[in-house]
């Protein structure tokens, strides 16, 4: 397959209202395996950018992902990635 160029807001393979599905889903995801507590705004944001460090690090691995499923998996890793290392940086919760 060929080398396609992708806007800044943009997942291969999806529209721009797939691309706000998948980030909430990405984001709900990460949510329930990590164990936060956010509203929608918050899983969609978390999502975006967990597609972001998880493409950035499909990437980098020179794994290939496609399509709806693809770039839900990889938001979704990239999502929990995000929220695990905001933890580490954050430090324990007093609330």
């Amino acid at each position: 397959m060929e080398n396609e160029a992708h806007g800044l807001l943009s997942m291969p393979g999806v529209g721009f209202f797939g691309m706000l599905v998948i980030g909430i889903l990405a984001g709900y995801i990460a949510e329930k395996v990590t164990g936060s507590d956010h509203g929608l705004l918050t899983n969609l944001l978390v999502g975006i950018a967990g597609s972001f460090v998880g493409g950035s690090l499909a990437t980098l691995l020179d794994v290939a992902f496609y399509g709806w499923l693809g770039n839900l998996i990889v938001a979704t890793v990239g999502a929990i990635l995000l929220l695990w290392v905001w933890r580490r940086f954050r430090g324990p919760s007093t609330a």
